[in-house]
Formats: structure tokens, C-alpha cells, sequence
């Protein structure tokens, strides 16, 4: 189980390594990606709280990043944190993430990105149920549940 302690440790000292790599350019992202899904994964945007696809979605599955089809989290470790966003209390594989200070907007972050593929997800909190701790606030736009 992943901890606060080694998500600070993988900011710090560097990501797992990840299974595999997906790298494309920015026009070949466009042209699979909508452009509200480009905005946000590539460009670290957000979507408004209470807005996305899979706030209110409990049903069982995996959810995938939208980009690369990477998987991320399985409904069963979804909870509802009342932030707006879906909220995770671990990922899939210790190596489906990618951990980043995130110095913007006048505070101290963790941005969590798609280990394959970079994607920009959402940021992670330590405020989230036992007995992980852990809050992967993430966006729906940057998702797709199989």
C-alpha cells in the first residue's frame, strides 16, 4: 500500500518506472483527444468541481487514462470525498502514477500524472480514509472507465 511518506519520497527521490512509454506530439494528442480532455491532460487544466462524468459513478470497473488507455484505478477503492472530483484511495500498480511537486497557485502540491503517458490526472492530498490516508482527486475528462 502505497503511503504519504512514499509519495513525498517518489516527488523527492523519483518516479517508479513505468511498464511502458507513450509519447506523441501535441497535434497528435489534438487529434484524439476533445479539445476540453486536450486542456486538460496535456495542459494541466481542471474541470469545474461537481461537473465531471464520473463524481457521482460508483459502478464497478476500471478506470483508464483517457489518453493512453494506461489503468489507473478500480472502482472498488473509489470513495466519496464531497470535493467535486473522483476521489481514489490508491492506484492500480505502485507504477500507473507519476508524482510531482506542484509549486502553483501560491501552495504546495502533489500533481499526479499517467506514469505511460505523462497526462496531466489531478493532485493527490493526504485527507482521505484509512488506512492508506491517501486522496487521488482526479479528473473525469482525464478517464475512461472499461
Amino acid at each position: 500500500m502505497i503511503t504519504w511518506k512514499d509519495i513525498i519520497h517518489f516527488t523527492v527521490d523519483g518516479n517508479p518506472t513505468p511498464t511502458k512509454r507513450i509519447e506523441k506530439t501535441a497535434e497528435e494528442w489534438k487529434e484524439i483527444l476533445t479539445s476540453n480532455q486536450y486542456r486538460i491532460t496535456r495542459l494541466a487544466g481542471t474541470e469545474m468541481a461537481h461537473t465531471g462524468a464520473y463524481c457521482n459513478s460508483h459502478e464497478p470497473g476500471i478506470y483508464s487514462c483517457i489518453c493512453c488507455k494506461n489503468e489507473l484505478f478500480d472502482a472498488n477503492i473509489k470513495f466519496e470525498s464531497g470535493t467535486g472530483w473522483p476521489s481514489f484511495t490508491q492506484p492500480i500498480t505502485t507504477n500507473a502514477i507519476k508524482y510531482i511537486k506542484d509549486e502553483s497557485h501560491g501552495m504546495i502540491r502533489v500533481e499526479v500524472q499517467c506514469n505511460q503517458c505523462d497526462s496531466h490526472l489531478g493532485h493527490i492530498f493526504p485527507d482521505g480514509p484509512k488506512p492508506s490516508g491517501l486522496r487521488y482527486c482526479i479528473n473525469s475528462e482525464s478517464l475512461i472507465k472499461k
